[in-house]
């Protein structure tokens, strides 16, 4: 014989069913429903056969509820997501994004993860990974894009011959394909009329 599960007393009988029936979560929704029906004396055999949840889900279930009361059948699910607090306070970006407009250090040509690494590490007293300065390059939409690098002994008229002969030049690109041949007799006009 099943032994039944006792519940505290958070709530009365009328109170669970009206949050079964207030619930709109669905998990948190059928929790209290077993919740209910363990109130109105059912055992987790018979509530495991009505709701699909297995008797040791049932127990764990009652055994939150014991434990942290209502407040304890909400779907943590979601809600567990966690994020670190940014680096850099918002004073402290705004002036990166001064010190971005202006020159890089030491001479460099421009802002480099690696440099608004070291930026915010010296302003922050600890070290800061390269990933960080590269986050904050994007946050501020700093590109770090550049001219593509010209050959030092190309020959701008051999260049230009060059792109001149080439086929996409002479209006042949794509190449053509050849007509696609029936194999099974004349083609599908002749053979209707």
């Amino acid at each position: 014989m099943s032994r039944r599960i006792h519940l505290a007393t958070h709530l009365s009988v009328g109170g669970l069913e009206r949050r079964y029936r207030a619930a709109h979560e669905p998990h948190e929704r059928t929790w209290w429903q077993i919740l209910w029906l363990l109130a109105r004396g059912q055992t987790a055999t018979a509530i495991a056969e009505s709701t699909g949840y297995t008797r040791y889900w049932i127990g764990q279930i009652a055994k939150r509820y014991n434990a942290e009361g209502p407040e304890g059948m909400v779907n943590k699910q979601r809600t567990t997501s966690w994020r670190p607090p940014r680096m850099l306070t918002g004073e402290q970006q705004e002036e990166l994004r001064q010190a971005l407009a202006g020159p890089a250090p030491e001479g460099a040509k421009q802002w480099t993860c690696r440099a608004v690494a070291d930026w915010m590490a010296a302003k922050l007293g600890r070290p800061v990974p390269v990933q960080r300065g590269w986050d904050y390059l994007q946050r501020l939409k700093q590109s770090q894009q550049a001219p593509r690098p010209r050959h030092a002994l190309a020959d701008a008229e051999q260049q230009a011959d060059f792109k001149k002969s080439s086929a996409r030049s002479s209006g042949r690109w794509p190449p053509p394909f050849p007509r696609r041949r029936s194999r099974c007799g004349p083609p599908m006009s002749t053979a209707l009329a």
